[in-house]
């Protein structure tokens, strides 16, 4: 690394290689500047009027980067997935993202949760500046270029603004169209009935990090409807999360729902009865709570002593919503159920309403740079790849990541021998 810039000038190759990029998301641009700043002619395709648009989404409340846990707790976010993405992460992770952003003159800071940010918070700023260095590069960009595949001599068949197909002969390919959350930012997953029709094995694609539909009465959706059960813990099966709950019309949203997700999604899929536990008092002990219950006076109405105790009126609409009216006056049991108050959710919320997407092209389908096995030259990077993460950085490093080790990946086997590895 050279002033936080991706530093592959020793790995330039002679020859005039000439490689598409299809997608201008996060992944897809990192492997473009890898690819240029190796010396290799570069393309990039993308369906939308402008790139980065999932990108500057994200950073409308704050660009989170990636995050400054230690690496070992880092990885297990990735769950199943962390064995394949490892190698990638290891190769290109937090500390060499953080000094990419400085190279791009956006030096990040680390905020209390431990996740890391630019200093300008918004995407704006790093995008517009890194478009300029891959412009500087001679990186070309084709906006409102949808791809369509593969012609019988292998170009890339690409549908300009104006309906027109045409062809793009090239030496291989890093395919990053994303997954199908968020479509109007471009990722809508319609490549996967390209690689289906080639025989590509892909995971069905799903939401992840998306909330989930719970039956609530129209009584407590119209009063609670976007109000946080604040620092409360969620428990489903071995996995736990702490943090902010959002009650909505539909559901339940927020990190420690995003958190758990995987796991109450696959109880959901095999078609079982799914319970969420919630902890309204997850940093106190059990006799700290009884301590609060003791509060109550003896004529007090259930919601002026749970008001004594210190819940809020979010909090005993909840108790009132799932016991149906029935809270329990007597400790013993208003104490085990203030430790796990049941909450059934029934499914997901649309995948578009997701933040980001389980499923894609399966990593048995993919050898360790990322290139597919049934298709020499083409490498797949970003979350088009059957992996998922919790938010809080996860996702954009693995985005990062896994666009620079496909890069690699590809100048490796166009012959750059001396390309990082």
């Amino acid at each position: 690394m050279t002033g936080g810039a991706l530093d592959l000038r020793d790995g330039r190759v002679s020859s005039p290689w000439r490689v598409a990029v299809v997608g201008g998301g996060p992944a897809g641009l990192m492997a473009a500047e890898v690819l240029a700043t190796a010396g290799v002619q570069v393309t990039v395709v993308e369906r939308m009027p402008t790139v980065g648009r999932k990108l500057q989404m994200a950073g409308r409340g704050g660009l989170n980067l990636t995050h400054s846990e230690p690496i070992e707790a880092f990885l297990d976010r990735y769950g199943v997935a962390r064995p394949w993405l490892e190698a990638a992460i290891g190769a290109f992770g937090p500390e060499d993202l953080r000094a990419w952003a400085h190279g791009l003159g956006q030096p990040t800071f680390v905020g209390t949760s431990g996740r890391v940010f630019p200093e300008a918070l918004r995407a704006t700023a790093l995008l517009r500046a890194w478009l300029a260095r891959l412009t500087a590069a001679g990186v070309e960009v084709r906006t409102r270029h949808t791809w369509l595949g593969w012609d019988d001599s292998g170009a890339l068949l690409l549908r300009g603004p104006e309906g027109i197909t045409t062809p793009l002969a090239v030496d291989a390919t890093v395919l990053a169209l994303g997954g199908a959350s968020w479509p109007r930012t471009g990722s809508d997953g319609s490549w996967v009935g390209i690689l289906d029709a080639l025989d590509v094995p892909v995971v069905p694609l799903g939401p992840a990090n998306c909330g989930f539909v719970v039956g609530w009465s129209d009584v407590f959706a119209d009063r609670y409807e976007g109000q946080p059960l604040k620092d409360v813990a969620l428990v489903h099966g071995e996995a736990r999360a702490r943090g902010d709950v959002v009650i909505t019309r539909h559901g339940i949203e927020g990190g420690p729902v995003y958190a758990i997700g995987a796991a109450l999604r696959t109880t959901l899929e095999r078609g079982e009865r799914a319970v969420v536990l919630v902890d309204l008092f997850p940093g106190a002990t059990d006799a700290e709570v009884r301590d609060r219950l003791a509060r109550r006076r003896r004529r007090d109405t259930t919601t002026t002593g749970l008001r004594r105790a210190g819940l809020a009126p979010v909090a005993i609409g909840l108790l009132r919503e799932v016991t149906g009216n029935q809270v329990p006056r007597e400790v013993p049991e208003l104490l085990a159920l203030l430790r796990a108050v049941p909450i059934e959710p029934t499914r997901t919320r649309p995948i578009e309403r997701a933040i980001s997407t389980a499923g894609g092209v399966a990593l048995d389908a993919v050898d360790h740079d990322g290139m597919l096995r049934s298709r020499p030259g083409t490498f797949v990077a970003g979350e088009m790849l059957d992996w998922e993460a919790p938010t809080g950085g996860y996702l954009l490093q693995a985005a990062f990541s896994t666009g620079v080790a496909a890069a690699r990946g590809l100048l490796r086997w166009l012959g750059a021998d001396s390309a990082p590895r």
